[in-house]
């Protein structure tokens, strides 16, 4: 096992790997079947790495697979050092992670360090008597007398139910501040914190890039455990930790990381609303590599929304030297492509409008998450386009009902579109397939050269032959009401990125097209002569200026 110098090694010059990067996020329950068995796994995985390679992905975050009870699906961990059977075995990981290797991908994979599950060995001690060796290892309180939880903090899950649950055997009130299957971890206590490193060890020796952390901000609380101020009630606590001893944690776990070979990466999954929060976990350079910038995730199909949460981003990052991501969709929120529909729909727009505009925004969209400065984050499936899965009441396995993003992706034009059809005497998949799977699937794609599928597989080809688009600055541009336009400038060169978040088709003056520059890109794989005066409804344009 690795020995942790990291207190005397010399430091490395930094890697900038991923900051160059195309990460592509893997939930293993949905990417790919291998056994027939209706559930995800990691021959699953191993099987269709090529196709990731193909499309120009450069590393992979895989969702966790670890043993678990499956309460939240994997995020309640009952052996951090172990496969689950569902997924494979072992060997079955180790293989994985050497094919894509051989192809030039790295990986990451989650890491859960707030809560274990309440069936891990240490939770099954701690909560066998107060004098349990692990009983430290938990967050315990003693009951009142009236019976009322130790604090009003909000789980997460269910916004009506507390944080806190009383176990029967000794009596007292565990925190969870997710659900009560996933009581927290308390990392007041040295032995947690070792064993925690310990799990990392144990990963990076075995060969991972790094790590998402999940929810890693809360892992440090306030002893006294205050109360959350009146004016934040029904907010879920997670959303609100934000306790100042976190940071030295973080320190702790990136040295951890820094003192491996090969420039292993952190990123944070810092739940936090606002970008300067989140921002506060890059420290000085010495915290998370990346983390995720929510504020971003939420911004709806508005250039003026998009300019505004730019500007933040910019304005926040750059002075720390902190490197942005972008994410468009993940597990735990409905698909962009959704997102953009409904909303459009809450303001009034028509079925059939909607119906027409909904791939065009995806596309476009597509082309804003790779062309922003910083790294993006793909969620399987937004190269195929794909909708929320529609999940029947009686369906719904999620406890915090985000079944519909995690819908099996759709790999080729079969009955099942390669996963089992719940018929004669197969397994059904664990979750209906998204609509439309019979053409959104991967073979159908990969055929039609004027699918989602090549529109991804153009843009991350062009941010490879593109320095300005990988690591250039970034200067929005003034441009016509509801257009997002910005360019990407370098030595190496300047594009322009045009994008019209409206139904209209806008014209389009020379600032933004000057003469001599090409178009390299329209998201609707149009090959357009010269320089368009207008810009379509919805559409997208890379310019080389």
């Amino acid at each position: 096992m690795h020995e942790d110098n990291s207190g005397s090694e010399t430091p490395r010059p930094a890697s900038r790997w991923w900051r160059e990067a195309v990460f592509y996020q893997i939930y293993p329950r949905s990417f790919a079947d291998s056994n027939g068995d209706g559930v995800g796994d990691l021959e699953g995985i191993r099987a269709h790495l090529g196709e990731l390679a193909w499309l120009g992905i450069d590393a992979l975050w895989i969702s966790p697979f670890y043993r678990s009870p499956m309460a939240d699906f994997g995020y309640d961990v009952s052996d951090y050092c172990d496969v689950d059977p569902i997924f494979g075995d072992m060997a079955a990981f180790d293989a994985m992670l050497a094919e894509a290797h051989a192809l030039g991908l790295r990986v990451i994979i989650d890491w859960v360090p707030n809560h274990t599950s309440d069936q891990h060995p240490w939770f099954l001690d701690a909560a066998s008597a107060k004098s349990a060796e692990h009983r430290n290892w938990y967050v315990w309180r003693e009951p009142d007398e009236d019976g009322t939880p130790p604090n009003n903090w909000v789980a997460a899950f269910d916004l009506t139910a507390p944080a806190w649950s009383v176990h029967p055997d000794t009596g007292e009130w565990y925190l969870h501040l997710f659900d009560p299957a996933q009581p927290d971890l308390n990392w007041d206590e040295p032995a947690v914190v070792e064993a925690m490193h310990d799990v990392l060890r144990f990963w990076l020796d075995r060969g991972v890039d790094g790590f998402r952390a999940d929810v890693l901000h809360t892992i440090g609380k306030f002893p006294e455990l205050p109360d959350d101020p009146p004016a934040v009630a029904g907010i879920p606590h997670c959303a609100l930790n934000d306790v100042p001893v976190t940071h030295e944690r973080v320190r702790a776990i990136r040295s951890l990381v820094d003192s491996y070979p090969d420039d292993r990466v952190l990123v944070g999954e810092i739940y936090l609303m606002t970008t300067q929060a989140i921002a506060s976990y890059y420290g000085d350079g010495d915290e998370v590599h990346m983390a995720f910038n929510f504020p971003a995730l939420y911004s709806p199909w508005s250039a003026d929304r998009w300019r505004s949460s730019i500007e933040e981003t910019e304005a926040t990052l750059d002075p720390r030297g902190a490197w942005p991501t972008w994410v468009l969709s993940n597990h735990d929120n409905p698909r962009h492509r959704t997102r953009y529909d409904l909303a459009a729909q809450r303001r009034g727009e028509d079925a059939a409008t909607t119906a027409r505009r909904s791939e065009a925004r995806a596309r476009a969209a597509a082309v804003l998450l790779l062309t922003l400065r910083g790294t993006p984050f793909l969620y399987q499936g937004e190269e195929l386009g794909l909708l929320d899965s529609e999940i029947a009441p009686g369906q719904v396995v999620d406890p915090g009902g985000r079944d519909g993003c995690r819908g099996p992706l759709p790999w080729d034009g079969t009955e099942g579109c390669g996963w089992p059809t719940g018929t004669n005497g197969n397994a059904a998949p664990w979750l209906p397939l998204p609509p439309e799977a019979g053409f959104r699937n991967r073979v159908a794609q990969q055929e039609d050269p004027g699918s989602t599928l090549h529109l991804y597989r153009r843009l991350l080809a062009l941010r490879k032959a593109h320095p300005e688009l990988r690591e250039g600055d970034l200067s929005l541009l003034n441009a016509p009401d509801g257009v997002l336009a910005f360019s990407r400038h370098s030595d190496a060169g300047i594009c322009h990125i045009l994008i019209n978040m409206t139904n209209e088709s806008t014209e389009i003056d020379e600032s933004l097209m000057p003469l001599g520059a090409t178009v390299i890109l329209a998201s609707d794989m149009a090959d357009p002569r010269g320089l368009p005066a207008h810009l379509g409804p919805d559409q997208a344009l890379i310019l080389s200026v």
